[in-house]
């Protein structure tokens, strides 16, 4: 038998291969891009920011589950912590790929048009808060908290794989605390920079919760996907349960519920206060053919994922289960789209062939990144305080639990 002290790269040979092929993926998505960039700079950057903002929804988002599961323990975390701690992981590559927008930011934002500025009021009120040097420098912040709190939760998490030491697990508690509000405040005010302030008029407080309930949604997603594919291979093969996707899907759900009570809250708010300079934002979305997107949003972000995910039989069937969370990463995309596009064509829906190559592109190149962190540590936290609660879900379904090497 394999021993489950292995890394992923010694027990999981394919992933080796996966990985190159997602970085060819990338090197001719990039390619393509390159080719957009030169026909279309703005469209470009609108499809590059969407396909950002998946991304780093998906890192983020994994970022903040596992703190979660530092605080709440449970064993539904001690499967997915290693693909949490690998798509943390890639959080300097992001910061990387921050830099499209950093330098496209005045094809994005008319906020940076001076002679803009100059004539309108709104604008010159808010140029304090929204201007090119203190936007850089809160981008500067955000990455530096997101990496910080990576950095020291997964080195602890590496010394408490090689030492056993209680300690670690305390710290890295007490880190997740304070770190979990860190993330909601940077995450907020860097949806306000990065989304809201494409239409600098508009405003929403309920936009940087809206934006975390996305991501929660988007990571859970991920690592269920993440985990069907990891469960058909050794050591995960003997330890991953039906009990085990049972508690994703019911969190998958949750969150399913959470970004629908967000996103009504925040319309409901607004059109009830009837205000022009708030309502607009949905105008041109409800009376253009963006209504299509929202209807669709409703359905399928919602409307049959809830319904679905009701059913506890989808929820032990690895099968059925990456079907909904494949379905879910996908609409997560629509929703962003409906959050960006709009602002830049206000008459009526747009499509262009980059909202479908970027995403994929940049999807490839997280996704080969992501491969080569999680291969360089072992599969499983076998010092976890809640591996024996893990392990424990196999009695579960009737069978003898395994010898852990």
């Amino acid at each position: 038998m394999t021993p489950l002290t292995e890394t992923a790269d010694v027990a999981i040979p394919e992933l080796a291969g996966l990985q190159r092929r997602l970085l060819v993926a990338g090197a001719v998505g990039g390619a393509l891009s390159l080719v957009g960039l030169l026909i279309d700079v703005r469209q470009f950057l609108q499809s590059y920011l969407m396909a950002y903002m998946l991304c780093l929804g998906v890192t983020l988002g994994c970022l903040a589950l596992g703190m979660i599961h530092q605080l709440s323990g449970g064993a539904w975390g001690v499967v997915i912590r290693r693909p949490i701690g690998a798509a943390a992981r890639v959080l300097p590559v992001m910061a990387l790929l921050f830099l499209p927008i950093a330098l496209g930011m005045t094809r994005l934002y008319v906020w940076t048009n001076a002679n803009l500025v100059a004539h309108d009021e709104a604008l010159q009120h808010k140029h304090l808060y929204l201007n090119i040097p203190f936007f850089l420098i809160r981008a500067a912040i955000y990455f530096l908290v997101w990496n910080g709190v990576s950095y020291l939760l997964n080195t602890w998490s590496l010394e408490q794989d090689r030492t056993a030491d209680p300690r670690f697990s305390r710290r890295m508690q007490i880190l997740s605390g304070g770190g979990l509000v860190a993330y909601g405040v940077t995450i907020t005010f860097a949806s306000f920079d990065w989304m809201m302030s494409l239409e600098p008029h508009w405003f929403s407080t309920i936009y940087g919760v809206l934006i975390m309930g996305g991501q929660g949604l988007s990571a859970l997603a991920f690592l269920i996907i993440v985990l069907v594919w990891l469960s058909r291979r050794p050591p995960l093969d003997r330890i991953v349960v039906p009990a085990h996707f049972h508690d994703l899907g019911n969190l998958m759900l949750a969150f399913v519920m959470l970004w629908a009570y967000f996103s009504f809250s925040q319309y409901l708010i607004i059109w009830s206060g009837n205000l022009p300079a708030e309502i607009a934002w949905y105008l041109h979305r409800l009376q253009t053919g963006w209504r299509a997107v929202g209807l669709t949003l409703i359905l399928f972000h919602f409307a049959a994922p809830f319904v679905v995910l009701l059913s506890r039989q989808v929820k032990r069937q690895p099968e059925l289960l990456v079907k909904v969370a494949v379905g879910i990463l996908i609409v997560r995309l629509v929703d962003l789209f409906w959050l960006i596009a709009p602002e830049f064509h206000q008459t009526g829906i747009s499509v262009s062939w980059m909202d479908v190559v970027l995403p994929l592109t940049l999807g490839s190149i997280w996704l080969a990144c992501f491969i080569w962190q999680l291969r360089d540590r072992a599969i499983l936290p076998l010092h976890d305080p809640e591996f024996d609660e893990a392990l424990g879900r196999i009695i579960e379904r009737g069978a003898p639990p395994r010898t852990v090497h």
